[in-house]
């Protein structure tokens, strides 16, 4: 039997990295709270558990050589939910053998005024996930330099690719357009901001697993031209559909109006900073590291087209 890897979560990104994996020929079980999906991939295993009793992690996890933490509450649940999630999370696996990569983002660098993110920048959230997500990351490096169990990271940027429907730049963006409709973007959509691919943010994944060198620190993963616009994004997506460049964007005010009657909304106007100036991701540190570049934008986007379009909108 080929070596166990178990992902934690049925999203975009665990399904992502259930591809990777299947590629690499490795024996993969899923965890979710129902342990059913939907268009499961082939030969992987579907298995139900709740995630906030570490008893149920270590069972779920048994046998396992790497353990992919993709596994997250709803958005307006983060404050209250996600720290006994991971924590549940961490004790589960102590002393279980399994490396642990943690599935993360950007938040904890807060604003930088434009100037790209690196990994040895300083944690400056200003917004509660953001606080939350540093407090989060710190504690799961601590569990590691305690020698609880091995820890990596792996942090990308608001991403796109098949199943990245919940996104800024997912079904919002690529349905209405397939349909010859406006793009819904969000703030400022000519700073540069970098898209992370979901195939790239996964294959980096699986290679912080498979590293003893990328144990105890967080990685960025890489991004093709992370320096790209929304609206670029918008026009690189109507050409690989065929269709014209439209859009309209969505500022802080019609945000905050779109909270008092959507929780999400509520939840992303703090978050609103990242569209009011260049949040750009540096990714060099990998890419040198272990000699991988992402996937080239244009590619990454006729792919995800091609999944769209297979994938029509339920109505």
């Amino acid at each position: 039997m080929s070596e166990l890897h178990i992902i934690f979560g049925t999203g975009p990104i665990g399904r992502a990295i259930a591809e990777e994996l299947t590629m690499r020929g490795k024996t993969i079980r899923m965890v979710n709270r129902s342990g059913k999906m939907d268009e499961a991939p082939a030969g992987v295993e579907i298995l139900a558990a709740n995630l906030y009793d570490p008893a149920q992690v270590r069972q779920a996890a048994q046998g396992a050589a790497v353990v992919y933490q993709a596994a997250q509450p709803a958005y307006h649940q983060w404050i209250e939910k996600f720290p006994p999630l991971q924590q549940a999370i961490l004790e589960g696996l102590t002393g279980s053998g399994a490396k642990l990569v943690l599935v993360e983002n950007l938040y904890m660098y807060g604003a930088t005024g434009g100037k790209p993110m690196t990994e040895d920048m300083p944690y400056q959230a200003h917004t509660r996930k953001g606080k939350l997500r540093a407090a989060m990351s710190n504690a799961a490096f601590e569990a590691h330099a305690a020698g609880k169990l091995r820890v990596t990271a792996g942090r990308g940027s608001d991403f796109f690719g098949p199943w990245g429907l919940g996104s800024t730049m997912g079904e919002r963006v690529f349905y209405p357009l397939l349909a010859g409709k406006p793009a819904n973007l969000v703030g400022n959509v000519d700073f540069p901001h970098t898209h992370t691919y979901t195939r790239d943010f996964a294959r980096a994944l699986v290679m912080l697993g498979e590293r003893a060198e990328a144990d105890g620190q967080a990685w960025h993963v890489p991004n093709d031209n992370p320096r790209i616009t929304q609206r670029e994004m918008v026009t690189l997506i109507a050409e690989a559909a065929g269709v014209e460049p439209k859009f309209s964007a969505m500022g802080k005010f019609m945000m905050m109006l779109g909270g008092l009657f959507i929780p999400e909304a509520k939840e992303s106007v703090e978050m609103m900073y990242e569209f009011d100036q260049p949040f750009v991701a540096d990714s060099s540190r990998f890419e040198q590291a272990f000699g991988v570049k992402a996937t080239p934008i244009q590619e990454a986007i006729r792919e995800t087209v091609a999944w769209y379009k297979s994938h029509p909108q339920a109505h």
